[in-house]
């Protein structure tokens, strides 16, 4: 990043460069996400799977997004030489109404049966988040390249143990963020680093939805009526996982996003998308504090994660990041990333750069995205991935970093202090027991 000074030394060359920079953007996946060097085997590229050959996948979970998947999968099935090897679902009856629908060969009850199918190139794991980690280092243990689900994990320390799992055996992990397929990001951290728009200072960016009064967010009282008893063919332990045991609750079942034993709610269901966002624009690992404010406003349902959430983020470089997440109102927030110079604004068509300077906004760059948030294009990115060695949109290093941001949100409003990220030592703190610097660091 250029200093103010020599942003305005260079200004001349800088105003000449903002129009020809956008004939040399919008590559879908033209750049990684490079946080860290992390040395990939042979393995990870094209030697899992030849250029022409069918990939053959297994899907873990076969619920709602499970069955977005499933979809996905059947009309990448000829355009990407597709096949689905496996569906599996701790409930028989979802894993082989999963079979049906995509024409698997099989449908299974324990995800072990399938990472031991050697014909499987990788899995997907769809399943509710607090047992993403498990099941993802099961799968590198198995040798199984990894599309996993947002958010990576449930904890911090669940993503530094699958970062640690992906280092030491170098297979492929592609995190379910898929707004890391809209080209829109990285486009917009190539502006940045130009020194388009200054230094950045701020970022703003939302996830807000309207629920109805009578079912607050992730309520599906339909589902939770009709099972008033567990089915008998759904292994109700597997689904607990980790967590602890208890008797059947269909509101923990089916309404999971609601319990923090399961889930981080509103940050790490919705936040994750729009803190990724920025984070791959402004090329930010961890943040440096975090406040989470916000409470079980409206819907006090039993449930134990706020209804309405909003956070801030200060990262080292300097600046800050606030993400809105009202779920009772659905009136939006601009996308916006500030700079001292300008400031860019995210669209639907993909961003506009303005001149801040001025009072007339003038428009110094944009950009018309190529890419999407779109399931197909993550998962097509995957495959590319597989066959050519194509950059993955969101590897494990963007996955860890979206873990830290919304987990240290999570715990700011669960004991009401702000936290910290010891860097040191690697592991959230209390900001007020360590010493930190109010300065940028030089890049």
């Amino acid at each position: 990043m250029s200093t103010n000074s020599e942003n305005k030394n260079n200004k001349t060359d800088n105003q000449v460069s903002r129009r020809s920079f956008l004939g040399t953007t919008g590559a879908l996946g033209a750049a990684a996400f490079a946080t860290s060097a992390v040395n990939w085997t042979a393995k990870s590229y094209a030697g899992i799977v030849g250029a022409n050959d069918r990939i053959h996948v297994g899907l873990i979970g076969a619920g709602v997004i499970g069955n977005a998947h499933m979809n996905v999968y059947n009309k990448l099935k000829e355009p990407n030489n597709l096949s689905v090897h496996a569906i599996v679902d701790c409930w028989k009856s979802r894993a082989d109404a999963g079979r049906e629908l995509t024409d698997a060969k099989y449908s299974l009850t324990d995800y072990r049966e399938l990472l031991d199918m050697k014909e499987v190139d990788y899995v997907t794991v769809a399943v509710p988040e607090h047992t993403h980690a498990h099941m993802v280092i099961d799968a590198f243990d198995a040798d199984k390249p990894v599309y996993c689900e947002k958010p990576m994990t449930h904890t911090i320390e669940q993503a530094q143990a699958v970062w640690a799992k992906q280092k030491e055996t170098g297979l492929p992990l592609q995190v379910g963020v898929q707004g890391m397929s809209d080209d829109s990001y990285i486009s917009a951290r190539k502006a940045i680093e130009s020194g388009i728009i200054g230094d950045v200072v701020q970022a703003q960016i939302e996830y807000v939805r309207h629920y109805p009064d009578h079912a607050g967010p992730w309520r599906v009282p339909e589902s939770v009526e009709k099972y008033p008893t567990k089915p008998a063919d759904l292994n109700w332990d597997d689904w607990l996982g980790d967590a602890e045991k208890i008797d059947w609750n269909p509101h923990h079942y089916f309404e999971w996003r609601n319990y923090r034993r399961y889930s981080g709610g509103i940050c790490t269901d919705l936040f994750i998308h729009r803190i990724s966002r920025i984070m791959k624009a402004c090329n930010l690992l961890y943040p440096r504090r975090v406040v989470g404010m916000g409470g079980i406003w409206q819907w006090d349902d039993g449930r134990d994660l706020p209804d309405n959430f909003e956070m801030i983020c200060e990262y080292p470089r300097g600046m800050t990041v606030y993400v809105l997440g009202t779920m009772s109102n659905r009136r939006a927030i601009d996308h916006i990333i500030r700079g001292t110079d300008g400031y860019i604004e995210f669209t639907r068509e993909g961003w506009v750069a303005k001149d801040d300077k001025s009072n007339d906004d003038k428009v110094i760059a944009e950009h018309k995205k190529s890419g999407a948030e779109d399931m197909h294009l993550h998962e097509t990115n995957m495959h590319n991935h597989l066959r050519h060695g194509e950059e993955l949109n969101c590897p494990v290093e963007l996955g860890m970093a979206g873990v830290v941001a919304v987990n240290m949100a999570n715990e700011s409003w669960r004991s009401g202090r702000m936290m910290a990220w010891d860097a040191e030592n690697e592991k959230m703190v209390s900001a007020d027991s360590i010493e930190l610097s109010h300065k940028p660091e030089k890049a």
